[in-house]
């Protein structure tokens, strides 16, 4: 197949196009970053009021990390889609992290609002399915909230 195409090439031959391109076997900079370089250490107000510090990696969610970090069930939130969230993995966040996160997409909105005891959005409140871990967020504390009824067995 892409030796056919080729073929329709006018002036090319398998060899000219290979020949064009430098292979070597040096790793490629996005697969030479240490796991250590992608760390990022966050901080977690439990139900009881103690202050846990975890570890999650840039690139992964907040909901891996505190899911890996044992402080939400796995099974509770299994996909990290909008569409199949419950609102499980929804956490309070402090205002000076708030303000360096893009702002709650509307289906998130509409999840934390439908599934609030009140039906009133909490400013503070963020579904951690949705938060992308990076460095800017390094320190970052958020609030684990109480479970809700529907939650619990």
């Amino acid at each position: 197949m892409a030796f056919a195409a080729l073929r329709r090439l006018p002036s090319a031959s398998p060899l000219s196009v290979f020949a064009r391109h430098s292979f070597s076997s040096a790793p490629s900079s996005s697969s030479s970053v240490k796991v250590s370089d992608r760390i990022v250490k966050l901080f977690a107000v439990e139900l009881d009021g103690n202050k846990r510090e975890f570890i999650g990696l840039a690139g992964h969610t907040l909901l891996k990390a505190l899911t890996n970090a044992g402080l939400i069930d796995p099974a509770s939130h299994r996909l990290e889609e909008i569409d199949a969230c419950s609102s499980e993995c929804e956490v309070r966040i402090a205002q000076e992290w708030l303000e360096k996160l893009p702002p709650a997409s509307y289906d998130e909105r509409y999840i934390l609002t439908k599934y609030s005891d009140n039906r009133v959005l909490n400013k503070h409140g963020r579904l951690s399915c949705q938060i992308v871990l990076d460095h800017n967020l390094q320190g970052m504390v958020v609030a684990m909230v109480e479970p809700k009824a529907w939650d619990t067995p």
